[in-house]
């Protein structure tokens, strides 16, 4: 059924599962109660309970024994796999993503825009440290990060997908606000490259490349480092490799058949 736009009316329903998903993968290790899953999404205790019930018989919710603790499931994991599977980008870039580990020592992430966030799809740990979990899936704010940065500056500085108002700030370091950002995206396109210097994560500097086989580009790479380790020379050891690997993904990642899906 069509509304007064033309377009097509959410399915309020479809919208509340798709949400509850979206609620319990955001707390990660904290499980949620009823109570606060049916707060959060405004809806009766008596709904949210048949919800999560349908969910738990597909797989895609879990409870503890008690039957009071909600989690995410692990069908979401296996559709998130096939995600990765059926991308072939994501194939075509990961040879070169273990080249530019090889070569570099460091973690080198392979990341997507999607709204004003960037998704990690593929991580090669450093062989110096190893976070305890991997990226995989994740979404960091694109304004707090050098893969975000790096496809920010691909795009119209007047259409940035953003949101109002003050950028949340992950560090002391992060651009708390549009005009910072867009200063820094000024140099970004200046030099071909984003840098973060402790703008995602304390500790960390990165250094962000835009894939433009699509335009805008869509996908990026980049490379992390602890900043304590990060000489001049070090530094532009891994601007150079990495220039060099996201040349090698451009040529090798397939281009969008005419007959393919425009996926948006």
């Amino acid at each position: 059924m069509s509304d007064d736009s033309g377009g097509v009316r959410e399915v309020k329903s479809a919208a509340r599962t798709v949400e509850l998903l979206e609620v319990l993968a955001a707390r990660g290790d904290r499980p949620a109660r009823l109570r606060e899953l049916a707060e959060e999404l405004g809806v009766p205790r008596s709904s949210m309970y048949a919800l999560l019930q349908t969910l738990i018989d597909r797989g895609w919710v879990r409870t503890d024994t008690t039957g009071s603790l909600y989690g995410i499931g692990i069908r979401v994991l296996l559709t998130g796999t096939s995600y990765l599977d059926a991308d072939p980008r994501v194939g075509a870039a990961r040879p070169f993503l273990d080249e530019a580990s090889d070569a570099l020592g460091e973690t080198i992430h392979l990341a997507r825009l999607d709204g004003g966030d960037v998704v990690y799809l593929a991580t090669r740990e450093s062989h110096e440290y190893l976070r305890p979990v991997s990226r995989v899936g994740r979404r960091l704010p694109a304004h707090a990060g050098a893969l975000g940065k790096a496809l920010l500056a691909e795009r119209d500085p007047d259409g940035l997908p953003l949101p109002e108002g003050p950028l949340k700030r992950l560090t002391p370091n992060t651009h708390p606000d549009r005009a910072s950002l867009a200063e820094d995206l000024a140099r970004v396109r200046e030099r071909g490259f984003a840098i973060d210097r402790e703008e995602g994560m304390a500790g960390i500097t990165g250094f962000g490349f835009a894939l433009r086989y699509d335009v805008p580009a869509t996908d990026a790479v980049s490379c992390s480092v602890p900043t304590t380790r990060l000489t001049e020379e070090h530094e532009r050891r891994i601007v150079a490799v990495m220039r060099e690997i996201r040349a090698k993904i451009e040529a090798t990642a397939p281009r969008a058949a005419v007959s393919a899906p425009q996926w948006r």
